[in-house]
């Protein structure tokens, strides 16, 4: 018999509110960034988006904040998006990024000196002056960084091929607007992403901007590398000494016709870019020079065809060569690492549904410390003095920064941007636990119950399904999917970490490779029961909702089970083997257990198109056009199965949107929608 294997225990108290929330709160809520220390520590540098509903658009300031917490000031206008806040090595300056507008002072040398609406590098002094625009790039800049001494500024900024110069990149962006032919042609595998075509040949390089002579110059020529493509900031770093540069650059494998990230190593001086990592068999990430400059820290996946393969922390010993791994007991896969000033580094890694931070001491042997367990954790920035900065968000509240010492002690929360609008709304309490999942294993449950909850009653439940499939229902304040938004109509909302789920080892993650559907749907099943049987929840009104490997769990539910009343679909895989129109299709063969040339039987048995027979729950079906990584003819397919069968369905179209829904008037429809969908079948 399935139990419990530890007692549900209340994580978060419910708050008192004046209302539940509303999707509207949800885009009133300012996002709070990363912090960045100044060199002496003792002010922050903070980006903060709030968002202009009627605009549809969000904009972010860069705010000054005192490093032992109290009131900021804006630094930046509230007319124009900022970002990428960077202090001088003195401390005197603040570089960072702006949307260009008119050329102020100068710009470099050889560049061209119109708006091109694309965020440009400024400049401005910290004790009083305004903005200066340093550069005017066609295709806009990226992640600033000082050099050492501060005589200069290394950012990213795309080329396109062939066309290496910012002078040539422009005029081929102008020749093209005038082509009346838009065509993509490509024979390469990989030829689109997330929401781009990649056959345009844009490619980012990294410049160095000489602040005397205002000179730009190109540290990476003829590069055809690129750096992570949903987030690039953060993949390189600066030698203390200021004459090298490392950073991670994603190939393209003309042999093995695979995508893969490398380390690589450029001098400021000028030369050959030299790559460090040349016979590794999976990527290489996130590469820190330690503050004695002798070892470069990365790290290093293993397995080439699972994306969520455990990263090794590794070590390039630069004086003998040789490459050492570190923590190599440690089972955790770190995501983002930094050094402090004494060589410790601070580690972000998932553990058990969270995003915690680490503290790790030796140089080889050991496990890290964690030292900040409770929520999800981010953008960590050791300083002068051994704090720590970055930001916390939990299920019930959204990211602020908060600081610790180096152990974790102090913990403090520093900015308080979100009070305001929080205090408008409610929020329901957050339990925690874990149960019998298929097959014996232990699986974890976070349960979000309704605002103004009565014990004894049953609600109806509503499964919230993450993607990945290897992620998780984290304990934080998912902008888009929401728990305390699902709970707050009246119902308790689920997010189960089925078996695939990171942050509790590898193997935890990678069994269910190659049988998609078996332990997750098995896992979700028994946390459907278990809490029937609790009498929290109303077993004659349930839903399951999910996006992307949700939309597919919501998929393969809707052919395999009649229990629930209505299921949300959204982006959601449909048809494995149409998947590979995807712009990623390497490790599809370790997914699904095959490919279509070799292991078709494989692929067929996770397919929830092959189960359309037993298709008979309203379903609502969402997707995006501009979705690349599950193409939207996999909604549509989808829907128009169900329409003809004669299923309640209902179809909402994004043309202007891809995986994601990130317009906030887009966003607030869908949560309109989905609110609808679940009430027309939940309610009494």
């Amino acid at each position: 018999m399935t139990v419990m294997r530890t007692p549900t225990t209340t994580l978060y108290p419910a708050r008192v509110g004046p209302r539940p929330m509303t999707a509207e709160d949800l885009w009133t809520l300012p996002r709070v960034g990363a912090p960045v220390p100044s060199p002496d520590g003792r002010t922050l540098a903070v980006p903060v988006t709030t968002f202009d509903i009627e605009k549809n658009e969000g904009r972010t300031r860069i705010w000054l904040v005192p490093a032992e917490g109290g009131e900021g000031r804006a630094l930046t206008s509230a007319e124009v998006s900022s970002g990428e806040p960077r202090f001088s090595p003195d401390g005197k300056w603040l570089a960072f990024t702006r949307k260009d507008g008119p050329a102020g002072g100068g710009a470099a040398a050889g560049q061209p000196a119109g708006s091109t609406g694309k965020p440009q590098l400024f400049v401005m002094p910290l004790d009083g002056g305004e903005p200066e625009r340093l550069t005017g790039l066609p295709l806009g800049v990226f992640d600033p960084t000082w050099l050492p001494d501060g005589s200069g500024i290394v950012f990213g900024a795309k080329v396109i091929k062939g066309h290496w110069t910012p002078e040539a990149t422009a005029a081929e962006l102008e020749r093209r607007e005038k082509d009346p032919v838009k065509a993509h042609v490509t024979e390469d595998r990989f030829y689109r992403h997330w929401d781009t075509w990649l056959t345009t040949g844009e490619v980012p390089h990294l410049f160095l901007l000489d602040l005397k002579s205002r000179t730009l110059r190109d540290l990476s020529p003829e590069s055809i590398t690129w750096f992570d493509w949903m987030d690039p900031a953060g993949q390189y770093d600066i030698a203390p000494d200021g004459r090298e540069i490392v950073f991670a650059g994603m190939t393209y494998d003309p042999e093995r016709r695979e995508q893969r990230a490398a380390i690589w190593l450029a001098s400021l001086a000028g030369g050959p870019v030299t790559c460090l990592t040349p016979g590794h068999p999976a990527d290489d990430h996130w590469p820190r020079f330690s503050p004695d400059g002798k070892r470069i820290v990365y790290g290093m996946q293993h397995d080439p065809y699972f994306y969520a393969d455990r990263v090794q922390l590794m070590a390039y010993d630069r004086a003998s060569r040789q490459h050492v791994p570190w923590c190599e007991a440690w089972q955790l896969s770190p995501a983002h690492w930094e050094f402090a000033e004494d060589g410790m580094l601070l580690l972000e890694a998932e553990c058990e549904g969270r995003v915690a931070l680490f503290a790790y001491r030796g140089t080889g042997g050991g496990e890290p410390e964690r030292i900040v367990r409770g929520g999800c954790a981010a953008g960590v920035a050791p300083a002068r003095g051994g704090r720590v900065f970055f930001t916390l968000q939990s299920m019930v509240a959204a990211p602020e920064v908060h600081a610790c010492a180096a152990d974790g002690r102090g913990l403090s929360r520093l900015t308080r941007f979100t009070d305001e609008v929080a205090a408008r709304f409610a929020t329901g309490e957050v339990r925690e636990t874990h149960f019998e999942g298929a097959h014996g294993e232990t699986v974890q449950m976070f349960l979000v119950l309704p605002p103004g909850f009565e014990p004894g009653r049953p609600y109806p439940l509503v499964h919230v399904i993450h993607g990945g499939p290897h992620g998780i229902s984290a304990d934080g304040f998912h902008w888009r999917w929401n728990a305390q938004a699902f709970a707050a109509p009246g119902y308790v909302a689920a997010l189960v970490n089925f078996q695939g789920s990171t942050s509790w080892g590898n193997d935890f993650a990678k069994r269910i490779q190659g049988a998609w559907a078996e332990r997750p749907f098995e896992d979700l099943m028994i946390a459907t029961d278990l809490l029937v049987a609790s009498g929290l929840v109303d077993g004659t009104r349930m839903a399951a909702a999910g996006g992307s490997y949700g939309g597919y769990m919501a998929a393969w539910i809707e052919g395999h089970t009649d229990r629930f009343r209505c299921i949300v679909n959204h982006a959601g895989v449909y048809d494995t083997l149409a998947q590979y129109a995807s712009d990623w299709t390497k490790g599809r063969q370790q997914s699904f257990g095959g490919e279509p040339w070799a292991g078709l039987e494989a692929i067929s048995a996770c397919n929830p198109a092959h189960a359309a027979r037993g298709f008979n729950t309203p379903m609502l079906v969402i997707h995006g056009e501009k979705d690349y990584r599950v193409p939207a003819s996999q909604g549509l397919e989808c829907y128009g199965v169900l329409r003809a069968k004669g299923v309640p369905a209902r179809l909402v179209y994004f043309p202007d949107e891809n995986h994601w829904i990130l317009k906030p008037r887009n966003s607030l429809l869908w949560y309109r929608e989905v609110w609808a969908w679940l009430e027309r079948f939940l309610k009494d």
